[in-house]
């Protein structure tokens, strides 16, 4: 009897060194792949064979790659936010610049009422135009986080066509510059009134901006089976076939009109407020020829009456 309790108990013993002598395993594994994960390294257990072990490893190759993916999406966005960063310091610093100069120079109290006035109206002009770039940076970053949220509903199209156009005709008028709206179909479109005409805004003032005195800008509509076409064609200065992907880009800017008055966020602008509405935007130019930005809405409708 005292030699079947020994037995027991030597089994019982060699036993509990066994599970322990697992548990120590499991233990040194888990802290292997921890410290790999920690360091960046690959997870050099296997996770092949069946088992703890491997299970455990594959699970460790999962958290190592949500890690890795964490880690690049905030790298990301910290180059993101860099960038963004200098591009508005970059828009910015010529307008402040010429505030700056303007105010310095209405500090002589020789100049003359006219002189002084002049002065003025530049400072006016320049505030102005830092209040669009900050305002249109805002709108950027908002749709770009999704931090703004408008409807888009089944609306007519013609009266958003005729606030852009209205928007724009006294700069074109200005530079002796024609905006002809071919007959529009009094179409119910799938948009957003206030931010659709933005879009057109856009377009039209880069129209107006690139083409020169005496020229055309002509406005048509085209019913598709799911789309209707909004084209806004130019006589303008046109853009190279190399360009045409690029000038969707934020802040891209064409050397070919870097001298001109510009920020490159209009068009950005313009496709996240589309995407928005689930449209979408084109262009076909060629340079010296003028161009057509196309604008893509659904329609909500099939028929509509010519008015």
């Amino acid at each position: 009897m005292t030699e079947i309790l020994a037995v027991l108990l030597l089994l019982s013993l060699a036993g509990c060194a066994l599970v322990y002598g697992r548990k120590r395993k499991m233990y040194r594994v888990i802290d292997q792949m921890l410290d790999e994960i920690l360091d960046g390294d690959e997870i050099s257990v296997s996770d092949i064979r069946e088992g703890e072990i491997s299970a455990l490893a594959s699970k460790a190759r999962r958290i190592r790659e949500k890690v890795e993916l964490g880690i690049a999406d905030a790298e990301a966005e910290k180059e993101q936010v860099k960038s963004l960063i200098s591009n508005m310091s970059h828009q910015l610093k010529t307008p402040l610049a010429g505030l700056m100069m303007y105010r310095e120079l209405l500090e002589d109290e020789n100049l003359s009422s006219r002189q002084r006035r002049a002065f003025l109206n530049k400072m006016r002009q320049q505030s102005e135009k830092i209040d669009w770039i900050l305002q249109s940076l805002f709108k950027m970053v908002n749709l770009e986080q999704g931090a703004v949220v408008f409807e888009a509903e089944p609306l007519p199209i013609r009266q958003t066509i005729q606030d852009a156009v209205s928007a724009v005709w006294d700069k074109a008028d200005q530079k002796g510059i024609t905006i002809i709206t071919e007959p529009v179909p009094e179409r119910i479109l799938y948009h957003n009134r206030k931010w659709t005409a933005e879009v057109l805004v856009n377009l039209l003032e880069n129209a107006v901006k690139y083409t020169d005195s005496g020229g055309e800008i002509r406005i048509r509509l085209n019913s598709l089976e799911i789309y209707t076409q909004i084209d806004i064609q130019d006589t303008g200065m046109g853009i190279s076939r190399e360009e045409q992907t690029e000038i969707f880009k934020r802040f891209y800017r064409s050397p070919r009109v870097e001298n001109l008055e510009g920020s490159g966020i209009g068009l950005y602008l313009s496709r996240l407020i589309l995407e928005k509405e689930k449209g979408y935007m084109t262009v076909d130019s060629l340079p010296g020829e003028g161009s057509t930005f196309s604008v893509f809405l659904q329609n909500c409708q099939k028929e509509g009456a010519e008015l």
